[in-house]
């Protein structure tokens, strides 16, 4: 006999799931959009204008972050994050000015006719360091051994511990302290999906489960810290931090990737 689902997980209706695709589509064709502007000299706070103007006027779109407000926090002034090199996630835009060299962590949530769409993307500013690429490179393979790790019957465990074995098998650490989540109409629902675990803990996936998968990977240590605006995390130690995003629905043979558009990476070799 089935075991019960926790009572705030929920399982996505046909029509949910239907809605679900088109936002998803949409914060990853914002990604596409941005991606050209991503060049030395531009302010993070222009790209931010530039996409709070693209999902207002061509999308139709509400940007999610703007004036978010989760208990305990001030009101997130920005329609988008922007997280540069030792940035771990929540950057807030401002002018400071990208750099040959930077790498950025571009994160985007739209929300259209009440579902919300949430991704993100690193993006190399000129040439990045061997290094630097290497880093990206490798949460990006993290963040699809946890996808293809997504089918009925597995556990949330399985994802975070294929995530946590790759990236420290390379050296690099895991940050702990943020993890992925459900996701529907609201922006962010249970289940929390943590990057690191044992393979057989957690919840048991179910067709119709929504959730992201968006490993915080550091070349250093995992430890980090808050600025005093509140919301950008930073590495404590300065080093490099990579992170990629993908919103994941769990179908009845496998998993299927609700974030994807014509400018979506291509997968890494399985």
């Amino acid at each position: 006999m089935r075991a019960p689902l926790p009572m705030s997980v929920q399982i996505k209706s046909a029509e949910d799931i239907a809605a679900m695709r088109v936002a998803g589509r949409l914060a990853s064709e914002l990604l596409d959009y941005l991606e050209p502007h991503l060049q030395p000299g531009i302010t993070t706070a222009e790209v931010d204008t530039l996409a709070h103007d693209y999902m207002i006027d061509v999308q139709k779109t509400v940007p999610a972050t703007l004036n978010y407000a989760p208990p305990g926090h001030t009101p997130y002034p920005a329609s988008l994050c922007t997280s540069v090199n030792h940035v771990v996630c929540h950057g807030i835009p401002g002018d400071r000015k990208l750099k040959s060299g930077d790498i950025v962590n571009v994160d985007v949530t739209v929300i259209r006719d009440g579902y919300h769409g949430d991704t993100s993307r690193m993006f190399f500013v000129g040439a990045p360091s061997i290094q630097a690429k290497r880093l990206c490179e490798v949460t990006y393979e993290a963040m699809w051994k946890g996808i293809r790790a997504v089918r009925p019957g597995a556990h949330l465990g399985d994802v975070g511990s294929v995530i946590q074995k790759h990236a420290e098998s390379h050296g690099y650490s895991i940050v702990r302290e943020f993890c992925g989540h459900g996701i529907g109409r609201n922006f962010h629902e249970e289940p929390q999906v943590l990057h690191y675990g044992r393979a057989g803990a957690g919840l048991k996936l179910l067709p119709g489960m929504i959730f992201t998968i968006e490993p915080m990977v550091n070349a250093g240590r995992p430890g980090i810290r808050c600025l005093a605006d509140g919301w950008t995390i930073v590495t404590a130690d300065h080093s490099l931090s990579a992170q990629w995003e993908h919103t994941v629905l769990v179908t009845d043979g496998g998993y299927e990737i609700l974030t994807q558009s014509a400018g979506t990476p291509a997968p890494p070799p399985a």
